[in-house]
């Protein structure tokens, strides 16, 4: 059996999806994220054989989620300098519980793959890539149209372990 590109991941309400996949424009050459796509990665693992699949979804199965409220808010890019590669929508002031399962889940994985990369975490759902030559005053239209863009927030509960392919 092949690798897998792990990562894992929150899935909101269909709602919240749809809120977010109508955010995408026709008018403009973004390869957007597909509505059932939608989700805000808590953790990308990478690249990883199936056993160690077993023992993260193992470790990853005793983190306890103290349930809690999201709000998706506001739209931005990645990186924040240079040309833009990634359009997001952010989780305005996120609760204080969503990085405290952010730690409790790269705790649980770093348990079973000590070398795996720490990096900052910037929540948000990816909507959609950007090629290197997307014009700069259609970007700055589009994040000036939907900068006090909002969706419903949603109750966390859960997370999941999710397999992507390469």
């Amino acid at each position: 059996m092949a690798a897998l590109r792990l990562f894992v991941a929150l899935h909101p309400p269909a709602i919240v999806q749809t809120e977010l996949a109508a955010l995408a424009s026709p008018h403009l050459s973004v390869r957007w994220t597909r509505e059932e796509n939608l989700h805000l990665t808590l953790r990308f693992i990478g690249e990883t054989e199936p056993e160690k699949q077993e023992k993260f979804a193992e470790a990853l199965a005793r983190v306890q989620v103290e349930p809690f409220i999201l709000p998706v808010a506001g739209v931005g890019v990645f990186p924040s300098r240079g040309p833009a590669k990634v359009l997001w929508a952010g989780v305005g002031h996120a609760h204080t519980r969503l990085f405290q399962l952010r730690k409790q889940v790269d705790e649980a994985l770093l348990a079973v793959e000590g070398g795996l990369e720490v990096r900052n975490f910037h929540p948000h759902f990816t909507l959609g890539r950007l090629s290197d030559d997307f014009p700069p005053k259609m970007l700055e239209k589009f994040l000036t149209q939907h900068r006090a863009f909002e969706a419903p927030p949603f109750r966390v509960s859960e997370f999941h372990l999710m397999a992507s392919e390469s």
